[in-house]
């Protein structure tokens, strides 16, 4: 079971590594750059579908509770 702390952790590491994280609903969400979270006591708010200039299109809310996993990703 994952925290606040355990992402925020990973979302501030001096050397940030992408991940993903896997949900209940069988929903993932690849996260490639620490700006793109915000995390809250009890949830996150995932930016999703950065334009050219990075900017979010919008956000998705997902529980802390609802996160099954969290992998690496691969470097490109």
């Amino acid at each position: 079971m994952f925290n606040a702390s355990d992402i925020r952790e990973m979302l501030t590491a001096k050397d940030f590594k992408p991940f993903a994280i896997h949900t209940t609903d069988g929903a993932r969400y690849d996260i490639t750059n620490h700006e793109m979270v915000l995390v809250g006591r009890n949830a996150i708010q995932i930016g999703v579908g950065r334009d050219q200039e990075g900017i979010a299109e919008r956000f998705v809310r997902c529980a802390i509770l609802h996160i099954t996993r969290i992998e690496e990703l691969q470097a490109a």
